[in-house]
C-alpha cells in the first residue's frame, strides 16, 4: 500500500513520516524542488518532486498511491502578496483532492486546522460544532484555510471524495526546523529573547500525538468527518513558566495590553515590508487572534478514534531540547 504526504518536510508532516513508516505503510513524499530534505534523511521513502502549484506534478505524485495525507499548507501569519496563501492554501488543495480523486485514491486524510473552526465567546472550549463562518475568520492564513476546508467538504457531498478531515490545535516538539509562530514564541522564551508579551490562550499539543492522531483518523475516522487533534489548554503565561522551569531562565515579566501592542504591529509590519525582511516578530493578525482563548476539546477523537495524549509539558521540554541541541539560540 502506497501512501502519499504532503508537507512531509515539515514540522507536523515530517512526524507523520515517521508515524506511517512504523505503522508499515510504504510512504512516498511529494517534496519541491527547493525543499530542504533533513527532516526526513535517512528515512526509508520514496521521494517524488512536486508543487501544489503545478497541477500536472500533483497528478504524477499521486499516480498509483493507494492513500494520501495532504499536511502541506503556507502558514504565516504576515505575507507580501496574501494571493500566495490562497494560491497554496486553496488551489492547491483543490486541485490535489482533485488528482487524488481522478487517479482512484481510496482515502484521504486532509490537515485543516483549529483555525478554521469558531471560539465561544466565555472561553470555554470550542469542538467541531462550534458555529462559525467566514467572517469570523481574522487574516488571509486563517480565511485560505477555511476556504480549503469548505473546498473538501463541498468534493466530499458532490464528488463521494473519501476524505477525512483532521483540525489540529497547536503542534509543539522536535523538527521544527523553520519554526511555525507558535514554535518561534516557544524559542523566543527558552533563549531569553522575551522581555514582555501579550497573554491569551492556547491548545498544546506533542506534535507526535497529531501525528498518530492522522493515523487514527485513517484507521477508524469516517468519510466526511472533522476531528479536533488538540492536547490541553494554557494560557501564555503557564506555557512561559513551563519553559522557565525546563530552562531555568527567568519567565517573561511584562504583560502588555492588546491595545498598546496592535499599533506595534502595524509598525513592525510596515517596516519589514518597506525593508524586504522577514516576518514580523509581532504581527496585527497574531494579536488580534490573541484577544480570544483558543481553546479547544478533542473529545470527539478520543471518543471515536481512540486518541490520546500526553502533558503538553512534555511538549514544550521536546521542543526546548530540540532548539538547543541544534543551535537555534545563535540563530
Amino acid at each position: 500500500m502506497t501512501t502519499l504526504i504532503t508537507g512531509a518536510t515539515g514540522f507536523v508532516g515530517s512526524a507523520l513520516v515517521r508515524c506511517l513508516l512504523d505503522a508499515g505503510h510504504q510512504v512516498r513524499v511529494m517534496v519541491r524542488s527547493t525543499s530542504a530534505l533533513a527532516n526526513i534523511q535517512d528515512l526509508d521513502v520514496e521521494i517524488v518532486t512536486g508543487d501544489l502549484a503545478e497541477p500536472d506534478s500533483l497528478r504524477n505524485a499521486v499516480k498509483a498511491c493507494d492513500s494520501l495525507f495532504h499536511v502541506a499548507a503556507d502558514y504565516r501569519l504576515w505575507v507580501r502578496n496574501s494571493n500566495e496563501l490562497y494560491r497554496a492554501n486553496v488551489e492547491g488543495t483543490t486541485a490535489l483532492m482533485q488528482a487524488a480523486a481522478d487517479a482512484g485514491v481510496s482515502k484521504i486524510v486532509y490537515t485543516s486546522s483549529v483555525a478554521t473552526l469558531g471560539l465561544n465567546s466565555d472561553g470555554s472550549p470550542a469542538d467541531e460544532n462550534t458555529p462559525v463562518s467566514l467572517g469570523d475568520m481574522i487574516g488571509h492564513y486563517k480565511r485560505s484555510k477555511y476556504i480549503a476546508e469548505q473546498a473538501v467538504q463541498q468534493m466530499i457531498v458532490q464528488q463521494n471524495l473519501p476524505a477525512i478531515i483532521v483540525n489540529p490545535s497547536t503542534p509543539i516538539g522536535p523538527r521544527d526546523i523553520k519554526p511555525t509562530p507558535t514554535g518561534r514564541m516557544v524559542l523566543d522564551a527558552a533563549c531569553g529573547r522575551m522581555p514582555a508579551y501579550v497573554d491569551t490562550g492556547l491548545n498544546v499539543a506533542h506534535v507526535d500525538d497529531v501525528a498518530r492522531g492522522h493515523l487514527l483518523a485513517f484507521e477508524q475516522g469516517v468519510f466526511g468527518e472533522r476531528y479536533v487533534l488538540g492536547g490541553e489548554d494554557m494560557t501564555l503565561q503557564q506555557i512561559f513558566e513551563v519553559i522557565s522551569q525546563i530552562t531555568g531562565r527567568s519567565p517573561p515579566k511584562i504583560k502588555l495590553p492588546h491595545n498598546l501592542v496592535l499599533p506595534i504591529a502595524y509598525l513592525s509590519e510596515a517596516w519589514a515590508w518597506l525593508m524586504r525582511g522577514p516576518e514580523p516578530r509581532a504581527t496585527v493578525d497574531g494579536v488580534r487572534m490573541s484577544k480570544k482563548l483558543m481553546y479547544f476539546t478533542s473529545d470527539k477523537a478520543r471518543r471515536e478514534l481512540g486518541y490520546a495524549t500526553r502533558p503538553a509539558r512534555e511538549a514544550l521540554a521536546d521542543a526546548v531540547d530540540w532548539f538547543l541541541k541544534h543551535n537555534y539560540c545563535a540563530k
